[in-house]
Protein backbone atom coordinates (compact mmCIF):
# COMPACT_ATOMS: atom_id res chain seq x y z
CA UNK A 1 0.00 0.00 0.00
CA UNK A 2 1.81 3.38 -0.98
CA UNK A 3 1.34 6.22 1.24
CA UNK A 4 -1.71 7.91 -0.04
CA UNK A 5 -3.57 4.59 1.04
CA UNK A 6 -1.78 3.88 4.03
CA UNK A 7 -4.90 3.29 6.74
CA UNK A 8 -5.04 5.95 9.24
CA UNK A 9 -5.21 5.51 13.21
CA UNK A 10 -8.70 5.84 14.16
CA UNK A 11 -10.35 5.38 17.72
CA UNK A 12 -13.44 5.94 18.86
CA UNK A 13 -12.41 8.10 21.22
CA UNK A 14 -11.38 10.67 19.02
CA UNK A 15 -15.30 11.47 18.54
CA UNK A 16 -18.10 13.32 20.58
CA UNK A 17 -19.30 11.04 23.01
CA UNK A 18 -22.76 11.88 21.51
CA UNK A 19 -22.02 11.08 18.16
CA UNK A 20 -24.29 8.89 16.43
CA UNK A 21 -22.90 5.47 14.94
CA UNK A 22 -25.87 3.81 11.98
CA UNK A 23 -26.03 1.80 9.42
CA UNK A 24 -28.85 2.63 6.88
CA UNK A 25 -31.18 0.49 4.75
CA UNK A 26 -34.58 1.03 2.59
CA UNK A 27 -38.13 -0.70 2.68
CA UNK A 28 -37.85 -2.01 -0.87
CA UNK A 29 -34.23 -3.02 -1.00
CA UNK A 30 -34.64 -5.28 1.93
CA UNK A 31 -38.13 -5.94 3.19
CA UNK A 32 -40.09 -8.41 0.21
CA UNK A 33 -43.30 -9.74 1.11
CA UNK A 34 -44.03 -7.86 -2.19
CA UNK A 35 -47.94 -9.09 -1.72
CA UNK A 36 -47.74 -9.87 1.91
CA UNK A 37 -50.60 -8.35 4.61
CA UNK A 38 -52.13 -5.82 2.43
CA UNK A 39 -49.05 -4.28 0.51
CA UNK A 40 -49.94 -3.32 -3.12
CA UNK A 41 -47.39 -2.67 -6.13
CA UNK A 42 -45.19 0.27 -5.92
CA UNK A 43 -43.35 1.65 -9.25
CA UNK A 44 -40.69 -0.19 -8.50
CA UNK A 45 -42.46 -3.20 -8.63
CA UNK A 46 -43.68 -2.22 -11.69
CA UNK A 47 -40.44 -1.84 -13.22
CA UNK A 48 -39.01 -4.61 -12.28
CA UNK A 49 -41.34 -6.67 -13.96
CA UNK A 50 -40.43 -5.11 -17.03
CA UNK A 51 -38.06 -6.94 -19.31
CA UNK A 52 -34.58 -5.89 -19.43
CA UNK A 53 -35.02 -3.34 -16.47
CA UNK A 54 -32.81 -5.29 -13.88
CA UNK A 55 -29.27 -6.34 -15.35
CA UNK A 56 -29.51 -9.69 -13.59
CA UNK A 57 -33.46 -9.99 -14.16
CA UNK A 58 -34.57 -10.21 -10.77
CA UNK A 59 -36.68 -8.55 -8.55
CA UNK A 60 -37.46 -7.58 -5.05
CA UNK A 61 -40.45 -9.79 -4.50
CA UNK A 62 -38.32 -11.55 -1.36
CA UNK A 63 -34.87 -9.34 -0.86
CA UNK A 64 -33.65 -9.86 2.14
CA UNK A 65 -36.68 -11.61 3.81
CA UNK A 66 -36.63 -8.65 6.48
CA UNK A 67 -40.09 -8.26 6.91
CA UNK A 68 -40.02 -11.97 8.55
CA UNK A 69 -36.64 -11.67 9.54
CA UNK A 70 -36.48 -7.92 10.96
CA UNK A 71 -35.62 -8.92 14.75
CA UNK A 72 -32.62 -10.98 13.58
CA UNK A 73 -31.68 -7.88 11.52
CA UNK A 74 -32.18 -5.34 14.61
CA UNK A 75 -30.41 -8.11 16.76
CA UNK A 76 -27.26 -7.69 14.36
CA UNK A 77 -27.33 -4.04 14.50
CA UNK A 78 -27.60 -4.25 18.24
CA UNK A 79 -24.57 -6.76 18.46
CA UNK A 80 -22.17 -4.10 16.15
CA UNK A 81 -22.71 -1.50 18.70
CA UNK A 82 -24.58 1.08 16.69
CA UNK A 83 -26.57 3.25 18.42
CA UNK A 84 -28.94 4.66 15.77
CA UNK A 85 -30.54 2.98 12.42
CA UNK A 86 -31.71 4.42 9.49
CA UNK A 87 -34.63 2.78 7.75
CA UNK A 88 -37.61 3.76 5.27
CA UNK A 89 -41.03 3.26 5.51
CA UNK A 90 -43.18 1.68 2.71
CA UNK A 91 -45.39 3.58 1.43
CA UNK A 92 -47.21 1.27 -0.99
CA UNK A 93 -47.21 -0.57 2.68
CA UNK A 94 -49.62 1.75 4.99
CA UNK A 95 -51.44 3.52 2.70
CA UNK A 96 -53.10 0.99 0.14
CA UNK A 97 -55.14 3.51 -2.75
CA UNK A 98 -55.56 6.45 -3.94
CA UNK A 99 -58.02 7.61 -1.66
CA UNK A 100 -55.39 7.19 1.03
CA UNK A 101 -57.06 4.26 2.76
CA UNK A 102 -54.78 3.14 6.03
CA UNK A 103 -53.43 -0.26 5.99
CA UNK A 104 -53.74 -1.15 9.61
CA UNK A 105 -51.54 -4.46 9.01
CA UNK A 106 -48.86 -2.39 7.31
CA UNK A 107 -48.40 0.11 9.79
CA UNK A 108 -48.54 -2.13 12.95
CA UNK A 109 -44.82 -3.29 11.02
CA UNK A 110 -43.95 -0.50 11.64
CA UNK A 111 -44.78 0.11 15.06
CA UNK A 112 -43.00 -3.01 15.79
CA UNK A 113 -39.92 -2.74 13.82
CA UNK A 114 -39.45 0.59 15.68
CA UNK A 115 -40.29 -0.81 19.18
CA UNK A 116 -37.67 -3.53 18.16
CA UNK A 117 -34.99 -0.76 17.92
CA UNK A 118 -35.51 1.13 21.39
CA UNK A 119 -35.26 -2.19 23.02
CA UNK A 120 -31.95 -2.61 21.38
CA UNK A 121 -30.98 1.00 21.79
CA UNK A 122 -30.74 2.10 18.65
CA UNK A 123 -32.10 5.31 17.83
CA UNK A 124 -34.64 5.35 14.94
CA UNK A 125 -34.23 7.24 11.53
CA UNK A 126 -37.17 7.09 9.52
CA UNK A 127 -36.83 8.10 5.63
CA UNK A 128 -40.60 8.33 4.74
CA UNK A 129 -39.62 8.51 0.90
CA UNK A 130 -36.71 6.41 -0.46
CA UNK A 131 -38.05 5.82 -4.12
CA UNK A 132 -41.30 3.20 -3.66
CA UNK A 133 -44.34 5.12 -5.32
CA UNK A 134 -47.50 3.39 -5.23
CA UNK A 135 -48.36 2.32 -8.61
CA UNK A 136 -51.61 3.56 -8.47
CA UNK A 137 -49.95 7.24 -7.88
CA UNK A 138 -47.68 6.84 -10.74
CA UNK A 139 -50.73 5.97 -13.02
CA UNK A 140 -52.20 9.36 -12.27
CA UNK A 141 -48.91 11.12 -13.31
CA UNK A 142 -46.51 10.33 -10.18
CA UNK A 143 -44.86 13.27 -8.90
CA UNK A 144 -45.24 15.10 -12.30
CA UNK A 145 -48.84 15.38 -11.15
CA UNK A 146 -49.16 17.78 -8.34
CA UNK A 147 -51.95 15.71 -6.12
CA UNK A 148 -49.08 13.48 -5.68
CA UNK A 149 -47.87 16.24 -2.85
CA UNK A 150 -51.34 16.33 -1.31
CA UNK A 151 -50.69 12.21 -1.44
CA UNK A 152 -47.81 12.57 0.53
CA UNK A 153 -48.43 14.48 3.02
CA UNK A 154 -50.98 12.19 3.89
CA UNK A 155 -49.24 9.50 4.03
CA UNK A 156 -46.45 11.71 6.38
CA UNK A 157 -49.77 12.57 8.38
CA UNK A 158 -50.69 9.15 9.32
CA UNK A 159 -47.28 7.98 10.08
CA UNK A 160 -46.21 10.65 12.31
CA UNK A 161 -49.57 10.52 13.76
CA UNK A 162 -48.48 6.53 14.52
CA UNK A 163 -44.94 6.62 15.65
CA UNK A 164 -44.32 10.45 16.44
CA UNK A 165 -44.38 9.39 20.04
CA UNK A 166 -41.48 7.12 19.08
CA UNK A 167 -39.61 8.63 16.40
CA UNK A 168 -37.88 12.05 16.72
CA UNK A 169 -35.52 11.78 13.67
CA UNK A 170 -37.14 11.94 10.10
CA UNK A 171 -35.97 12.25 6.51
CA UNK A 172 -38.70 13.35 4.45
CA UNK A 173 -36.50 12.39 0.98
CA UNK A 174 -33.57 10.05 -0.45
CA UNK A 175 -31.86 11.53 -2.68
CA UNK A 176 -34.61 14.05 -4.72
CA UNK A 177 -32.14 13.60 -7.36
CA UNK A 178 -32.41 10.26 -8.36
CA UNK A 179 -36.05 10.20 -7.66
CA UNK A 180 -36.21 12.64 -10.63
CA UNK A 181 -32.92 12.63 -12.88
CA UNK A 182 -32.74 8.60 -12.53
CA UNK A 183 -36.26 7.69 -13.01
CA UNK A 184 -37.22 10.21 -15.42
CA UNK A 185 -34.42 11.82 -17.06
CA UNK A 186 -32.42 9.02 -18.30
CA UNK A 187 -34.58 6.28 -17.28
CA UNK A 188 -32.45 4.05 -15.20
CA UNK A 189 -34.82 4.03 -12.46
CA UNK A 190 -38.70 3.58 -11.65
CA UNK A 191 -40.95 4.61 -13.61
CA UNK A 192 -38.07 4.57 -16.24
CA UNK A 193 -39.36 7.80 -18.07
CA UNK A 194 -36.49 9.70 -20.32
CA UNK A 195 -37.95 13.54 -20.07
CA UNK A 196 -36.10 15.94 -19.16
CA UNK A 197 -38.83 18.72 -18.07
CA UNK A 198 -40.94 15.70 -16.68
CA UNK A 199 -37.44 15.31 -14.26
CA UNK A 200 -37.34 19.21 -13.76
CA UNK A 201 -41.24 18.68 -12.71
CA UNK A 202 -40.80 15.79 -10.94
CA UNK A 203 -37.97 17.33 -9.06
CA UNK A 204 -40.39 20.10 -8.27
CA UNK A 205 -42.78 18.11 -6.50
CA UNK A 206 -40.72 16.52 -4.47
CA UNK A 207 -38.43 19.33 -2.75
CA UNK A 208 -42.08 21.13 -2.18
CA UNK A 209 -43.37 18.00 -0.21
CA UNK A 210 -40.60 18.25 1.70
CA UNK A 211 -41.17 21.76 2.70
CA UNK A 212 -44.93 21.14 3.40
CA UNK A 213 -44.26 18.06 5.48
CA UNK A 214 -41.85 19.86 8.13
CA UNK A 215 -44.40 21.74 9.69
CA UNK A 216 -46.94 19.02 9.54
CA UNK A 217 -44.38 16.74 11.39
CA UNK A 218 -43.00 19.56 13.76
CA UNK A 219 -47.15 19.86 14.61
CA UNK A 220 -47.23 16.01 15.38
CA UNK A 221 -44.11 14.90 16.58
CA UNK A 222 -43.03 16.84 19.99
CA UNK A 223 -39.21 18.21 19.85
CA UNK A 224 -39.16 16.36 16.02
CA UNK A 225 -35.94 17.00 14.59
CA UNK A 226 -36.54 17.17 10.65
CA UNK A 227 -34.36 16.79 7.61
CA UNK A 228 -33.53 15.65 3.74
CA UNK A 229 -30.90 13.49 2.46
CA UNK A 230 -29.34 14.53 -0.60
CA UNK A 231 -26.62 12.99 -2.46
CA UNK A 232 -23.93 15.41 -3.36
CA UNK A 233 -20.96 15.50 -5.45
CA UNK A 234 -17.70 17.56 -5.12
CA UNK A 235 -16.56 18.84 -8.96
CA UNK A 236 -13.66 18.80 -10.57
CA UNK A 237 -13.12 19.90 -14.31
CA UNK A 238 -11.00 17.34 -16.39
CA UNK A 239 -8.92 19.86 -17.57
CA UNK A 240 -7.92 23.58 -16.53
CA UNK A 241 -9.07 24.84 -20.00
CA UNK A 242 -12.17 27.18 -19.91
CA UNK A 243 -14.43 25.01 -21.42
CA UNK A 244 -13.63 22.52 -18.97
CA UNK A 245 -14.34 24.41 -15.60
CA UNK A 246 -17.63 26.61 -17.11
CA UNK A 247 -19.05 23.11 -17.81
CA UNK A 248 -18.04 21.97 -13.70
CA UNK A 249 -20.20 25.27 -13.07
CA UNK A 250 -23.08 24.24 -14.95
CA UNK A 251 -22.87 20.27 -13.71
CA UNK A 252 -22.63 21.55 -10.06
CA UNK A 253 -25.82 24.06 -11.03
CA UNK A 254 -28.41 20.75 -11.17
CA UNK A 255 -26.39 18.07 -9.32
CA UNK A 256 -25.83 19.87 -6.14
CA UNK A 257 -26.94 23.74 -6.15
CA UNK A 258 -30.45 22.43 -7.58
CA UNK A 259 -31.07 21.19 -4.54
CA UNK A 260 -29.15 23.04 -2.17
CA UNK A 261 -30.30 26.57 -3.31
CA UNK A 262 -33.63 26.24 -3.29
CA UNK A 263 -33.51 24.83 0.38
CA UNK A 264 -31.28 27.51 1.62
CA UNK A 265 -34.04 30.24 0.45
CA UNK A 266 -32.22 31.02 -2.97
CA UNK A 267 -34.79 29.72 -5.01
CA UNK A 268 -33.63 27.59 -8.06
CA UNK A 269 -30.30 28.90 -9.22
CA UNK A 270 -30.54 31.25 -12.13
CA UNK A 271 -28.03 30.32 -14.53
CA UNK A 272 -29.65 26.43 -14.83
CA UNK A 273 -33.18 28.14 -14.65
CA UNK A 274 -32.00 30.67 -18.11
CA UNK A 275 -30.23 27.09 -19.15
CA UNK A 276 -33.16 24.47 -19.07
CA UNK A 277 -35.42 27.36 -20.66
CA UNK A 278 -39.09 25.60 -21.92
CA UNK A 279 -38.16 22.57 -19.33
CA UNK A 280 -38.40 24.22 -15.96
CA UNK A 281 -40.69 23.41 -13.64
CA UNK A 282 -44.10 24.80 -13.54
CA UNK A 283 -44.62 26.78 -10.04
CA UNK A 284 -47.34 28.28 -7.56
CA UNK A 285 -46.95 30.96 -5.40
CA UNK A 286 -45.28 30.43 -2.20
CA UNK A 287 -43.25 27.32 -3.33
CA UNK A 288 -40.14 28.65 -3.09
CA UNK A 289 -40.82 30.13 0.55
CA UNK A 290 -42.29 26.27 1.25
CA UNK A 291 -39.54 24.81 -0.12
CA UNK A 292 -37.27 26.54 2.40
CA UNK A 293 -38.65 25.89 5.47
CA UNK A 294 -35.57 26.00 8.07
CA UNK A 295 -34.15 22.38 8.39
CA UNK A 296 -32.52 20.88 11.97
CA UNK A 297 -30.28 18.63 9.96
CA UNK A 298 -29.05 18.15 6.39
CA UNK A 299 -28.42 14.50 5.72
CA UNK A 300 -25.19 14.27 3.30
CA UNK A 301 -24.96 10.87 1.07
CA UNK A 302 -21.54 10.86 -0.17
CA UNK A 303 -19.84 7.85 -2.27
CA UNK A 304 -17.81 9.61 -5.15
CA UNK A 305 -16.32 12.86 -6.91
CA UNK A 306 -17.07 13.90 -10.53
CA UNK A 307 -15.15 14.67 -13.11
CA UNK A 308 -16.49 16.79 -15.57
CA UNK A 309 -15.67 18.30 -19.32
CA UNK A 310 -17.67 20.09 -21.81
CA UNK A 311 -19.56 18.37 -24.20
CA UNK A 312 -21.58 20.83 -26.64
CA UNK A 313 -23.50 18.41 -28.55
CA UNK A 314 -25.04 16.64 -25.35
CA UNK A 315 -27.52 18.82 -24.29
CA UNK A 316 -29.01 20.12 -22.02
CA UNK A 317 -25.80 21.23 -19.81
CA UNK A 318 -23.28 20.21 -22.76
CA UNK A 319 -21.12 18.68 -20.20
CA UNK A 320 -20.01 15.06 -19.66
CA UNK A 321 -18.36 12.75 -16.97
CA UNK A 322 -15.06 11.76 -17.65
CA UNK A 323 -13.64 8.17 -16.52
CA UNK A 324 -9.88 7.99 -15.18
CA UNK A 325 -8.89 4.08 -15.38
CA UNK A 326 -6.03 4.60 -13.46
CA UNK A 327 -7.86 5.71 -10.15
CA UNK A 328 -9.08 3.54 -7.46
CA UNK A 329 -12.55 2.35 -7.74
CA UNK A 330 -14.83 0.22 -6.44
CA UNK A 331 -16.50 -3.19 -8.46
CA UNK A 332 -19.35 -0.55 -8.95
CA UNK A 333 -16.99 1.59 -10.81
CA UNK A 334 -17.46 4.57 -8.32
CA UNK A 335 -14.03 6.33 -7.89
CA UNK A 336 -12.83 6.32 -4.13
CA UNK A 337 -11.66 9.35 -2.62
CA UNK A 338 -12.43 9.62 0.99
CA UNK A 339 -10.86 13.26 0.83
CA UNK A 340 -13.85 13.91 -1.52
CA UNK A 341 -15.90 13.94 1.54
CA UNK A 342 -13.89 17.12 3.29
CA UNK A 343 -14.00 19.01 0.41
CA UNK A 344 -17.69 18.56 0.25
CA UNK A 345 -18.24 18.97 3.60
CA UNK A 346 -16.54 21.82 3.74
CA UNK A 347 -17.87 23.63 0.72
CA UNK A 348 -21.54 23.45 2.49
CA UNK A 349 -20.02 24.86 5.33
CA UNK A 350 -18.62 27.97 3.28
CA UNK A 351 -21.36 28.21 0.80
CA UNK A 352 -24.31 27.60 3.06
CA UNK A 353 -25.72 28.10 6.14
CA UNK A 354 -26.06 24.46 6.41
CA UNK A 355 -27.70 23.03 10.25
CA UNK A 356 -25.94 20.11 11.66
CA UNK A 357 -24.82 17.40 9.71
CA UNK A 358 -24.81 13.97 9.34
CA UNK A 359 -23.20 11.50 6.63
CA UNK A 360 -26.54 9.47 6.10
CA UNK A 361 -24.90 7.16 3.43
CA UNK A 362 -21.19 5.84 2.89
CA UNK A 363 -20.43 2.48 1.09
CA UNK A 364 -18.68 0.62 -1.24
CA UNK A 365 -19.55 -2.26 -3.43
CA UNK A 366 -17.40 -4.83 -4.19
CA UNK A 367 -16.95 -8.94 -4.85
CA UNK A 368 -17.97 -10.78 -1.78
CA UNK A 369 -17.33 -14.11 -1.81
CA UNK A 370 -18.65 -16.36 1.26
CA UNK A 371 -14.87 -18.78 2.09
CA UNK A 372 -14.88 -22.07 2.44
CA UNK A 373 -14.19 -21.31 6.37
CA UNK A 374 -17.83 -19.42 6.38
CA UNK A 375 -15.95 -15.49 6.16
CA UNK A 376 -16.42 -12.98 4.46
CA UNK A 377 -13.13 -11.17 3.75
CA UNK A 378 -14.00 -7.73 2.73
CA UNK A 379 -11.09 -5.86 3.38
CA UNK A 380 -11.13 -3.19 0.58
CA UNK A 381 -14.54 -2.50 2.01
CA UNK A 382 -13.02 -2.21 5.82
CA UNK A 383 -10.42 -0.04 4.59
CA UNK A 384 -12.82 2.36 2.66
CA UNK A 385 -14.66 2.97 6.34
CA UNK A 386 -11.46 3.44 7.69
CA UNK A 387 -10.41 5.92 5.46
CA UNK A 388 -13.55 7.87 5.23
CA UNK A 389 -13.93 8.42 8.87
CA UNK A 390 -10.38 9.57 9.16
CA UNK A 391 -12.12 12.19 6.34
CA UNK A 392 -15.24 13.22 8.27
CA UNK A 393 -12.86 13.35 11.57
CA UNK A 394 -10.28 16.17 9.42
CA UNK A 395 -13.90 18.01 7.99
CA UNK A 396 -15.45 17.97 11.89
CA UNK A 397 -11.35 19.31 13.33
CA UNK A 398 -11.88 21.91 10.47
CA UNK A 399 -15.00 22.96 12.36
CA UNK A 400 -17.89 21.55 9.86
CA UNK A 401 -20.35 20.89 12.62
CA UNK A 402 -20.94 17.12 11.53
CA UNK A 403 -22.79 14.77 14.06
CA UNK A 404 -23.17 11.48 13.40
CA UNK A 405 -22.19 8.50 10.29
CA UNK A 406 -24.13 5.76 8.82
CA UNK A 407 -22.82 3.22 6.85
CA UNK A 408 -24.36 2.27 3.61
CA UNK A 409 -25.52 -1.01 4.37
CA UNK A 410 -26.45 -2.72 7.27
CA UNK A 411 -27.08 -5.94 4.63
CA UNK A 412 -26.54 -7.26 1.22
CA UNK A 413 -29.88 -5.92 -0.48
CA UNK A 414 -31.79 -5.46 -3.73
CA UNK A 415 -29.25 -2.71 -6.12
CA UNK A 416 -32.20 -1.19 -7.94
CA UNK A 417 -31.25 -1.65 -11.60
CA UNK A 418 -28.45 -4.04 -10.24
CA UNK A 419 -30.33 -6.32 -8.96
CA UNK A 420 -28.18 -8.69 -6.93
CA UNK A 421 -24.97 -8.42 -8.46
CA UNK A 422 -23.74 -5.28 -6.48
CA UNK A 423 -23.26 -6.05 -2.46
CA UNK A 424 -22.84 -2.98 -0.40
CA UNK A 425 -23.91 -4.71 2.83
CA UNK A 426 -21.41 -5.00 6.26
CA UNK A 427 -23.39 -8.08 6.69
CA UNK A 428 -23.39 -10.67 3.38
CA UNK A 429 -26.93 -12.47 2.51
CA UNK A 430 -27.03 -15.56 0.82
CA UNK A 431 -30.01 -15.20 -1.06
CA UNK A 432 -30.99 -18.49 -1.73
CA UNK A 433 -30.41 -19.34 2.08
CA UNK A 434 -31.33 -16.29 3.58
CA UNK A 435 -28.67 -16.87 6.08
CA UNK A 436 -26.65 -13.67 7.97
CA UNK A 437 -22.62 -13.84 7.74
CA UNK A 438 -20.84 -10.64 9.08
CA UNK A 439 -17.83 -9.61 6.85
CA UNK A 440 -14.12 -8.60 7.97
CA UNK A 441 -15.61 -5.11 7.51
CA UNK A 442 -18.75 -5.48 10.04
CA UNK A 443 -15.88 -7.14 12.94
CA UNK A 444 -14.03 -3.94 12.07
CA UNK A 445 -16.89 -1.88 12.63
CA UNK A 446 -18.02 -3.67 16.16
CA UNK A 447 -14.41 -3.80 17.76
CA UNK A 448 -13.86 -0.02 16.62
CA UNK A 449 -17.44 1.22 17.87
CA UNK A 450 -16.88 -1.64 21.09
CA UNK A 451 -13.17 -0.50 21.82
CA UNK A 452 -12.39 0.52 25.33
CA UNK A 453 -11.85 4.11 26.10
Amino acid sequence: MDDSKRLPELRRIDFPTDFLWGCSTSSFQIEGAADTDGRVPSIWDSFAATAGKIRDGSDARVACDHYYRWQEDLDIAQSLGLNAYRFSISWPRVISDINGTVNEVGLQFYSDLVDGMLARGLQPWATLYHWDLPQYLQDQGGWENRATVQAYLHFADVISRRLGDRIKHWITHNEPWCTAMHGNWDGMHAPGKRDFKAALQVCHHVLLSHGLTVPLLRRNVADAKVGIALSLHPLRPASDKPEDIAATRRHDGLRNRWFLDPLHGRGYPQDIWDLVGAAAPQMHDGDLQAIAVPLDFLGVNYYFPEVIQDAPHNPPLATSLTHDPTLERTAFGWEVAPHGLVTLLKRLKQDYPVPPMYVTENGASYEDRLEDDGSVVDTQRRDYFIRHLAALQEARQAGVDVRGYFAWSLIDNFEWAEGYLRRFGLVYIDFETQQRTLKISALWYRDFLQAPN
